[in-house]
């Protein structure tokens, strides 16, 4: 094989964005909260995550190939195979359109529900990539709603696979604000870091402002912080989960305010994956969470009298 058909899959590969993948984990949100640990569950959850993972990358490439011109400009994403040239837009299109139809086409077969989902992601993104981003607010809303349709994919599989779980709305509420969150914060850092040239970047940083996205901010973070109480202290969990799961509250707060100053004070949010992987004091919060939200679901089971 020469040299080029290599350099080609290398960039594909690469455009997949492997680090982003860690936005996935919500398809476990179902299996955590619904009590469902066993081996089972949880692998047949990994693959679902795998899957929504390659789907979310066959988007990537489609919108590494939307904005490959705008791409060349910016002083990180001209690095990507697209924008560098290392990979045609043709075969980043093909390999798009090859990797969505592969996924879906198994999940069909295998968990219809959770296809469905899928394919409403998929849609949901691809018309986001080719006009919606460029549409004031809508284009974070967009954002947010992909995270909320991952945790309902992870509903619809386990339903497929025959585990019964459900998930209060309250808690897709908290998903929901809560990735409205990172989208806003992810535009203050491209508007701030950008300057002037942000709009040479991306065309609709020049609807907003830092001064706007503050306030956006602000209220983003209130409703993730108050649907997460709300749902941790509402009867439905206390009866279907547990009735101490607002133990964990703390550990919500921190990580969204250690964001906060990460984004204020240290100048980034441009990247959240980045800043999940690389900050320490956030990835331990995040861990701890995790580790509280397991000790409290053993010790303190639902229905279990105070």
């Amino acid at each position: 094989m020469s040299s080029r058909p290599v350099t080609i899959l290398g960039g594909l590969v690469r455009s997949l964005r492997f680090r982003s993948w860690t936005k996935n984990l919500f398809v476990f949100a179902a299996v955590l909260f619904g009590r469902q640990w066993g081996l089972r569950a949880i692998s047949l959850t990994a693959l679902g995550a795998l899957a929504f993972s390659l789907l979310a990358g066959g988007v990537y490439l489609l919108n590494d190939v939307v904005d490959r011109k705008r791409d060349m400009l910016h002083p990180e994403k001209r690095h990507r195979p697209v924008a560098s040239g290392a990979v045609p837009p043709g075969a980043a299109l093909a390999a798009s359109l090859l990797l969505a139809a592969a996924v879906l086409a198994a999940s069909f077969s295998l968990a219809p529900r959770f296809a469905l989902v899928g394919a409403v992601y998929l849609a949901v993104q691809t018309g986001y990539s080719l006009r919606l981003k460029q549409v004031v607010i809508l284009d974070s809303l967009l954002i947010a709603i992909g995270f909320v349709l991952r945790a309902l994919a992870g509903i619809e599989l386990a339903e497929d696979m025959g585990f019964a779980v459900s998930i209060s709305p309250w808690l897709l509420m908290c998903t929901f604000f809560l990735a409205l969150f990172l989208a806003f914060s992810k535009r203050r850092a491209e508007v701030v870091s950008l300057g002037p040239d942000a709009e040479d970047h991306r065309a609709i940083l020049k609807e907003y402002s830092p001064h706007l996205l503050d306030e956006m901010i602000g209220v983003a973070t209130a409703a993730s912080l108050m649907s997460y109480a709300i749902y941790t202290v509402s009867e439905r969990t206390a009866e279907q989960v547990s009735p101490m799961l607002w133990a964990t509250i703390p550990f919500v707060a921190f990580g969204i305010f250690r964001y906060l100053f990460l984004v204020h004070r240290r100048g980034q949010g441009g990247s959240p994956e980045r800043i999940l992987l690389s900050d320490a004091p956030l990835l331990v919060n995040i861990l701890l969470w995790l580790a509280s939200v397991i000790a409290v679901l053993r010790v303190f089971p639902a229905g279990t009298s105070l």
